[in-house]
């Protein structure tokens, strides 16, 4: 079993660097994409209606790829002072509660993230010839990543405290 568990947690962490590499590259290119708002706006006088809701996407991707890889890292909100002074065993309780409700939120984000991807799909983003339903793949994708990684920290370290707490 723990031969198992260790491979499983090899394959999230090339998950993760994935994970990591997609919100970097996202953020740079909602960089590149609203530098060019500003140039065409203010220099060329066009202002191209695409760059918000690409911009937006962008963000998203970000947002959701670079949050999954901080709940595997457990850099993520937490109430660290009340771990951090209950006693050992209470300690073990709160972190297994507190991973099993971010296992339930990356769920419930991949599934109504999937509900609205499916739903939007054959509207039009204003602006964009995309699909308006992509707007929550990066939410699909990335609350199935957070509770992967939620329940791969529960696996791995079932009993540890949070990395912020050593």
């Amino acid at each position: 079993m723990g031969r198992q568990i260790a491979l499983f947690s090899a394959g999230l962490g090339v998950v993760a660097r994935c994970a990591i590499t997609i919100a970097c590259v996202a953020l740079i290119c909602m960089t590149l994409v609203e530098a060019w708002q500003v140039f065409a706006r203010y220099v060329l006088n066009d202002s191209p209606s695409w760059t918000e809701p690409v911009a937006l996407l962008l963000m998203s991707a970000a947002m959701m790829f670079g949050a999954a890889v901080g709940v595997r890292n457990e850099a993520h909100f937490g109430f660290f002072l009340v771990v951090h002074v209950a006693s050992p065993p209470v300690r073990a309780v709160l972190v297994t509660i507190a991973r099993v409700i971010i296992i339930a939120i990356g769920g419930l984000l991949a599934y109504w993230g999937a509900v609205l991807l499916a739903d939007g799909w054959e509207v039009r983003m204003a602006g964009a010839p995309l699909p308006q339903g992509l707007y929550f793949l990066p939410i699909c994708v990335g609350g199935a990543l957070i509770a992967l990684f939620a329940l791969e920290r529960l696996l791995v370290a079932p009993a540890a405290a949070p990395r912020g707490e050593h």
